[in-house]
């Protein structure tokens, strides 16, 4: 026997139209994988709000006998070994990994999970900080009363049944869901290329949405809406601190993030003591979570590559540690979340305190809505909440026409056996004789009474005990009783109206059986920033050419004047010189321009209180921000955030804005002035509002001058402030390979600065005679100045 393989032949077909190349091949595999994924695995489907994982699980427990049961569905079953239940849920349904199946058990029973736990558990299943569950053969599980609003009409013919992975049986498609669980639990997951997140709400008011879509025919107006859903309610509680609209907006688009933040409440102790509980967190965040966040700013470490702590960690740390004293868990069986914070000393401010804490921790956080799901029409999309609700009610509207058809069929199907009786009643002895004497009682019978073979093989099983005349009266009253509940189900099923009267009926009854509170207060703030304490006083921010920055104390200008006139000299690294000194004061900001990238100037943000002193040479400006890779320092300016700058490029373009418009809270910048291709920022100029001992007065023109000697001067008001940033408006008309040396606004004088011969530095003062030669109309070429050197600046001096 030849046990060796045939070589692999990879050859295509011979007819070109049928030719699979690899690339359409991986991409073809890719596509169906990426499908499995996001329909088999990581998405809720809009219909019943589960995943096939979580559907599997809940009807594998159904059929274990593991629901509520008795006349009102009260009473619970036994509960299982949860082991039992994964084992029947892999051999029977999903052929995966045994410990997956378990982790979607545990968080259908968590309560600090799911907003509306679908599972009963008994024993350890996990916390909130993190904490696993206990192995699957010491839990126990059953299901959740709620799950009878899933399970309890999947045997009515609701729902299509498909085979199984190896089709030894059927599992449902879908579940019947009598209310909308994608809103009510919500749903999280990572996809190929898609992911959900999808917040819990309150039952009592997604059932009064649908109410209300159902009642006006779906033209609910999107107020009436979001005044029914006015946002999600978590199951941990928490403070939803969003406005309103913030929260239509991500309803009205299916994508958004919400600012939720922990609720609490301030205990009075003895001697005037106070401290603050936290009992309620934002979903997502445990107590644990917050502990190590205070232990990290508390206790910073130095971070990788760095010989000493930051200033930020340092200045972040003496702000905590000025405020708490300590910190305590208390969480416990009786109280799921009790975190108590002491203060520094009861002078504090508690609104302080609170500000500090919620500022720097997780006690105030962002939560993300992505309505992404499966829709009933199989695809996955991110969808508004009305497309979600009115999906789940053209879903139920066809679950309650099956299930009405289904009842229709058996209620006819027993009207047609109980009339098969009534008639035999009426012939009972005659009935009794043709069976005693017939060869084929069934075929005599049929012919005799004009019976139908299911009238006949009924009548042949019936017991003698059922022939009494009670039993006649049995069966004219069942009679009439379905031939009502038959006229009912007809009129269910030729009558829209009928159909949207039932389930607003049945949506009311439900709602009114699980309603409970509002968990999660909704109610706008303003979102706390921690503000450090910064002392005004006058200082002058110290800029070197490579970039390294440093604050001196006072201003220059005046210790030059204490000084008999002398102006200050600085003293820098090797090779560096000075950019400028800018004087300002503490509370300032200063600017940092990097260069040009894909056409757009970033501008990065440093408050000057972070600065260094002014002992030795500084610091690195970039070691202060997150520098765009591929580009490096340009420009400074430092100033109150109501300094108006001029900014222009090489290009010839130019605008105003202050300081306040170019401000960013990322320590990567934002990026404000737009520039041409191989263009780059020119020297930003002083427009007016600057501080200093003796501040420059606001400007009143502007003076270009371009590398090629030519020199233009204009009214500023001729330019515009660009508030948002852009290219703005052309200054100077160039020559060609002309490019703008700069641009300065000014009220007297200006000074160039250029190279001459020999490579020589040059600069040349211009007073306002000599600027008022070259004056002109805005995007003018101006005149050529003989300056002798080729200019590479324009600075304002007045």
């Amino acid at each position: 026997m030849d046990d060796s393989q045939p070589p692999l032949d990879l050859a295509g077909p011979t007819d070109g139209d049928t030719t699979l190349t690899l690339a359409d091949y991986a991409q073809t595999a890719y596509l169906e994988y990426a499908l499995s994924v996001v329909k088999g695995r990581a998405l809720p489907d809009v219909s019943d709000g589960q995943k096939p994982v979580q559907r599997r699980i809940l009807y594998s427990m159904s059929r274990m006998g593991l629901g509520f049961g008795g006349t009102n569905g009260t009473v619970g079953a036994k509960p299982v070994k949860s082991a039992r239940v994964v084992g029947d849920v892999l051999g029977r349904f999903h052929p995966h990994s045994d410990q997956a199946a378990y982790d979607a058990l545990v968080r259908m029973a968590q309560d600090f999970s799911q907003r509306y736990p679908l599972v009963d558990g008994q024993g350890n299943f996990g916390s909130r900080d993190g904490d696993g569950a206990a192995a699957m053969r010491y839990t126990e599980a059953r299901l959740a009363r709620i799950t009878s609003l899933l399970l309890d009409e999947i045997d009515e013919g609701t729902v299509d049944f498909i085979p199984n992975y190896d089709g030894s049986t059927e599992e449902p498609r879908l579940l019947p869901a009598r209310l909308p669980f994608t809103l009510l639990n919500g749903a999280s997951g990572i996809a190929v290329g898609l992911a959900t997140e999808i917040p819990s709400h309150n039952l009592r008011e997604i059932a009064d949405a649908c109410v209300a879509l159902i009642k006006s025919n779906g033209k609910l107006s999107e107020e009436e809406l979001f005044a029914l859903v006015p946002g999600p309610d978590y199951p941990g509680g928490a403070q939803i601190i969003s406005s309103a609209s913030d929260i239509a907006d991500a309803y009205r688009t299916g994508r958004g993030s919400l600012k939720v933040r922990a609720r609490w409440k301030i205990e009075d102790l003895a001697r005037g003591q106070w401290q603050l509980v936290v009992n309620e967190l934002p979903p997502g965040v445990s107590t644990q979570k917050v502990l190590e966040e205070i232990e990290e700013i508390t206790n910073p470490k130095v971070k990788a590559g760095k010989k000493a702590l930051s200033a930020d960690q340092t200045q972040l740390k003496a702000a905590m540690l000025s405020v708490l004293d300590v910190v305590r868990d208390e969480s416990s069986k009786d109280a799921a979340v009790r975190l108590v914070f002491e203060p520094k000393t009861s002078r504090i401010s508690q609104d302080e305190f609170v500000t500090t804490l919620l500022a720097q921790t997780s006690l105030e956080t962002s939560s993300s809505i992505n309505l992404t799901m499966v829709g009933i029409d199989g695809k996955p999309t991110q969808k508004s909440l009305r497309q979600m609700l009115n999906e789940w009610i053209a879903f139920r509207e066809i679950t309650v026409e099956r299930r009405s058809r289904h009842r229709l069929d058996k209620v006819q199907d027993r009207i047609h056996i109980l009339e098969g009786r009534q008639l035999v009643l009426l012939n009972i002895d005659e009935v009794i004789a043709i069976i005693r004497a017939a060869e084929d009682p069934k075929a005599a019978l049929i012919a005799r009474f004009n019976l139908s073979e299911r009238q006949a093989e009924d009548i042949l099983e019936i017991r003698l005990r059922q022939l009494a005349r009670l039993e006649a009266i049995k069966i004219e009253q069942e009679l009439a009783g379905l031939r009502d509940e038959q006229k009912k189900l007809e009129d269910i099923l030729s009558s829209p109206a009928t159909l949207r009267r039932l389930l607003v009926k049945e949506i009311e009854a439900d709602a009114k059986t699980f309603e409970d509170p509002r968990r999660t207060l909704i109610q706008a703030e303003k979102r706390a920033v921690a503000e450090v304490k910064v002392v005004d006083e006058p200082v002058t921010v110290i800029v070197s050419q490579k970039g390294w920055v440093r604050a001196q104390k006072g201003w220059a200008s005046e210790k030059a004047a204490g000084n008999g006139g002398t102006a200050p000299e600085y003293s820098f690294k090797s090779g560096d010189t000075l950019y400028g000194a800018f004087e300002c004061r503490s509370v300032d900001t200063l600017l940092v321009f990097g260069s040009a990238k894909d056409k757009s100037v970033r501008v990065y943000t440093v408050p000057v209180a972070s600065l260094p002193g002014a002992r030795g040479d500084g610091q690195p400006v970039t070691t202060l921000i997150e520098l765009d890779a591929g580009t490096h320092v340009t420009h400074f300016f430092a100033g109150p955030v109501g300094a108006c700058l001029l900014l222009a490029n090489t290009g010839g373009y130019g605008f105003m804005a202050t300081i306040e418009n170019m401000m960013s809270r990322q320590r990567g910048g934002k990026a404000f002035i737009d520039v041409g291709e191989g263009e780059q920022l020119c020297r930003p100029s002083l427009v007016g509002g600057a501080s200093g001992a003796e501040p420059m007065p606001a400007a009143t023109h502007v003076a270009c001058a371009s590398t090629g000697g030519r020199i233009l001067t204009f009214d500023i008001t001729e330019l515009k402030s660009l508030p948002k940033g852009g290219r703005g408006l052309t200054l100077i008309d160039l020559e060609a390979k002309d490019t703008l040396a700069g641009a300065a606004a000014y009220t007297r004088s200006v000074r160039i600065d250029g190279i001459g011969r020999g490579g020589k530095e040059r600069d040349e003062t211009l007073e306002i005679r000599t600027l008022n030669n070259a004056r002109g109309s805005r995007a003018r070429k101006g005149k050529a100045a003989d300056l002798g050197f080729k200019p590479a600046s324009i600075v304002r001096v007045l």
